[in-house]
Order: structure tokens, then C-alpha cells, then sequence
């Protein structure tokens, strides 16, 4: 199966795990609208929507880059309209974009919980919403969100229950929507990372250099979006995969050149 002349609207997709998913579908000949807040160069967070376009431009794909702050519901509606109007519809939508600040109740700024909750469960919500009425033109459609598990233990909520609610609010997006939009062929899954995936957020907020040595390349995530992106759609829905499994599954058991330091020990992710 191949996503050759799909379509994918992908969200935080100008760097790390999006770009990366973008890369693999661009492989096989797709078109991927990059929809990211970035437009200028961040000497902490490399990569812009424009740079994240000529990846996927030499690596084979169409770019359609879209500087949008996914929190507004019109900067989104203008996102999927000049989709549309660009490669003719939407195959493949991508919840990608999140924000992250792991601090305690008290600690946490009405700021930052308020960011959390906008960009990662309203902003998923309302691109998938908007994305909806396309898909359902579409001959294999799919909504992929990055999100975890449901796993309902305390010790995943008690060191930082804003960010938790706000990736667990992805998720409860993947249960609800797939069920309510199984008669209409539209397959809503979730995927996440067994390790630590070494992008610029794991390098900025989880502890620098040693967390990156003990984490996977965002290409694992990538790889493993795309076989799930290529199944049927209606026999596949409702979902929480895990990256390595979605592998192990097409036979891929080697890991190891995902590794970004083969000799350091694997960290593992939250909520797995």
C-alpha cells in the first residue's frame, strides 16, 4: 500500500515527529499540507514550515506550507480550504501539534494549562471537525492523533494532571470519533511512543543531551504512522497503537537503526 497522490493535512508538522511522518508519506509521492505556527527560524526549535516544505518537495511529495496557530477556529477553516482548493480534498488528517509543560496543580500558570488544552484536545478537536466533512469524500480516509493510551493510573496524572488531561483529551477524541464515524468509513487512531523520541521539545523540557542519547529518531514514528495510514480504513479504527508494535506487526523487530545512541539504555516514554 502507498499514499502515492494522497493527500495529508498534518498539524505541527514544520519539525520533529510530524515532519517526520510528512518525510515517509512525501516518499511515496503524497501531498502534505504543513499546517505549524512557525514561520521564523527559533534558534531553539529548528525548522519552519518553508524549511519543513523543501524536505518534502526533494523527498519526492507536494508541499502546501500553512503558518496556522491551530487554536483558531478560522485559521484552521482557511488551513483545510486552501487544502482543498490546492490538491482537490483530504485523505489523511494528522493531529500532531501539542504543547507541553510538566509542572505540578500549583505550579502550573492558567497560561500554560490554557495553551495545553487549546493547541492538543481543542485543537484536535476542531481540525478534526473542520477535516470531517472531506474525509468522508475520500476513498481510504484516516485521522491518526498523537496521543497515548488510555491509562487510567493516578501516577500518570499526579506529577503533572494539566498536560495529562490535555493529551488524554486527544485520545478521548480517538475513542468517541471513531465510533461516531465508523458508518462513514473514517478510521480516527492514536499513536504513541514506546521510547522517548528525540525531537526538540524531549531536548528542551526532559532533561537535555542524556534524555536525546536514551531516545529513538522521530523516523520510527514515521514509519509506523504510514503502515497504519495504508490499512483499510474501516478495519481499522479505534486504536491505541504503540510505535514498536505497529511495526512488529509488518515483521520489523530490529529497531536498532532508529537508535540515536545504540549503546545507551531506552527511555521509556510516559503512559506506556
Amino acid at each position: 500500500m502507498s499514499l502515492q497522490g494522497k493527500t495529508l493535512f498534518i498539524t505541527g508538522a514544520s519539525r520533529g515527529i510530524g515532519l517526520a511522518i510528512a518525510l515517509r508519506a512525501a516518499r511515496d509521492g503524497a501531498n502534505v499540507a504543513i499546517v505549524a505556527k512557525t514561520a521564523e527560524p527559533d534558534p531553539r526549535l529548528p525548522g519552519t514550515v518553508y524549511t519543513a516544505a523543501k524536505e518534502i518537495e526533494a523527498a519526492g511529495g507536494k508541499a502546501l506550507p500553512l503558518v496556522t496557530d491551530i487554536r483558531f477556529e478560522d485559521q484552521v477553516a482557511a488551513a483545510v480550504a486552501k487544502t482543498v482548493e490546492t490538491f482537490g480534498g483530504i485523505d489523511v488528517l494528522v493531529n500532531n501539534a501539542s504543547a507541553i509543560h510538566l509542572t505540578g496543580t500549583t505550579a502550573t500558570p492558567m497560561k500554560r494549562y490554557d495553551l495545553m488544552h487549546g493547541i492538543n484536545t481543542r485543537g484536535t478537536f476542531v481540525c478534526s471537525a473542520l477535516c470531517v466533512p472531506h474525509l468522508k469524500q475520500a476513498a481510504n480516509p484516516h485521522v491518526l492523533n498523537l496521543s497515548p493510551p488510555l491509562n487510567m493510573e493516578a501516577r500518570w496524572f499526579a506529577p503533572h494532571v494539566a498536560y495529562t488531561m490535555a493529551k488524554f483529551g486527544m485520545s478521548m477524541c480517538v475513542l468517541g470519533m471513531a465510533e461516531e464515524f465508523r458508518k462513514d468509513g473514517i478510521a480516527f487512531n492514536a499513536l504513541w511512543p514506546r521510547s522517548t523520541i528525540a525531537t526538540a521539545a524531549v531536548k528542551n523540557l526532559l532533561g537535555g543531551d542524556q534524555i536525546v542519547r536514551g531516545s529513538r529518531k522521530p523516523e520510527i514514528m514515521g514509519d509506523a504512522a504510514h503502515v497504519i495510514l495504508t490499512r483499510p480504513s474501516r478495519e481499522c479504527t479505534g486504536n491505541f497503537f504503540v510505535d514498536d508494535e505497529v511495526l512488529a506487526s509488518v515483521g520489523k523487530t530490529d529497531l536498532s537503526e532508529y537508535a540515536v545512541d545504540p549503546t545507551a539504555t531506552l527511555v521509556p516514554d510516559f503512559f506506556v
